[in-house]
């Protein structure tokens, strides 16, 4: 099972970016998938998660609004786009499988990040 996230990089404040997590060995659409983000001397903090069918959504306050997870599991991808981006939104973002509804990650397979700098 290989996790792999991208599409993040350097953007001022305001703008936009989609990440999006390749998901490899495992029955992709079988699993409820979660976006987690790290800021430096952080915690990790789940930021958006999608069921398995992709029919239903969850955002935690702080970006409701402003980001929008979406699959396709066709391709075993997970998106996350990411508008109106803030300073504050700078983290390491990481794709997981997560169990419904608590969103609590199935395991510590995390997979390699993906860098999103927003600059004021």
């Amino acid at each position: 099972v290989q996790l792999q996230a991208s599409g993040g990089g350097l953007v001022q404040a305001g703008g936009s970016l989609r990440l999006s997590c390749a998901a490899s060995g495992r029955a992709f659409s079988n699993y409820n998938m979660g976006w987690f983000r790290q800021a430096p001397g952080r915690g990790r903090e789940l930021v958006a998660r999608i069921s398995w069918s992709g029919g239903s959504t969850y955002y935690s306050d702080s970006v409701k609004g402003r980001f929008t997870i979406s699959r396709d599991n066709a391709k075993n991808t997970v998106y996350l786009q990411m508008n109106s981006l803030k300073p504050e939104d700078t983290a390491v973002y990481y794709c997981a499988a997560v169990s419904w509804p608590t969103g609590a990650p199935i395991d510590n397979n995390w997979g390699q990040g993906t860098q999103v700098t927003v600059s004021s």
